[in-house]
């Protein structure tokens, strides 16, 4: 008979055997998810990716400001891509679909339930259980990234998205900060903390720009592909 200690290491043998039993299955979903996203984003027409908070009402300024966005997005020819959610979000998909335009929406799942919004097109709404996989999706196929007022989840794309064009990991593109009072604060910070420190480069700062016109954020991504050939950014 096994003693205590032979055991107790026969059960851990068995733990890290249904761990790794785990592990592989979690692979297959993982390359699952990413076959599907690359099949169904693929098929899109060269789009704008459009962030901010889920959290934002109809009634508030900025959803109301991401509507008209969209719309301007989809006038220049572009279609729009969200995170499928509510929100900023939602505004975007509705400027879209008001306007005429492609419509898709890169859903994630969460505890609470993120549901889809309803101004997706039907053929063009995806849902990743892992966030990693879901940014891929942003960063192979955005033309561009419009960013609203937003939480964690904003800063996130934000922040990952200028590392990888900084870091040349993904074609350059346009990434534009809407909302004066709500980044130059964020703006100022990256200049006084990791500017000064010799942390970022001073052409660092031209990765991005920042407005409150919905029609210039259209207008800069628009300028910045105008005459080129739009493909997958890697």
């Amino acid at each position: 008979m096994l003693n205590e200690e032979e055991n107790g290491n026969g059960v851990l043998l068995e733990e890290k055997l249904i761990a790794s039993q785990d592990d592989l299955w979690r692979i297959f979903r993982i390359m699952a998810e990413f076959t599907e996203g690359f099949q169904t984003m693929s098929k899109i027409k060269p789009s704008v990716a459009i962030f901010g908070s889920a959290r934002s009402k109809p009634e508030d300024k900025y959803y109301k400001l991401a509507v008209e966005t969209a719309k301007q997005v989809v006038k220049r020819g572009f279609g729009v891509i969200t995170g499928g959610g509510p929100g900023i979000m939602e505004a975007a998909n509705k400027g879209a679909k008001e306007a005429g335009g492609s419509s898709t929406g890169v859903n994630i799942e969460l505890p609470h339930e993120q549901w889809p919004n309803k101004y997706i097109d039907r053929d063009k709404l995806l849902n990743f259980r892992y966030f990693f996989v879901r940014k891929v999706m942003f960063f192979k196929y955005a033309q561009g990234y419009i960013l609203f007022p937003g939480g964690f989840g904003t800063f996130d794309e934000s922040f990952e998205v200028l590392t990888l064009i900084q870091t040349g990991k993904t074609t350059r593109f346009p990434v534009v900060f809407f909302g004066h009072e709500y980044w130059d604060s964020l703006i100022e910070w990256i200049k006084d903390k990791p500017l000064k420190n010799k942390f970022i480069a001073e052409k660092d700062l031209d990765l991005f720009s920042i407005t409150d016109d919905p029609v210039e954020a259209a207008r800069i991504i628009y300028k910045f592909h105008k005459g080129k050939k739009l493909t997958p950014n890697f």
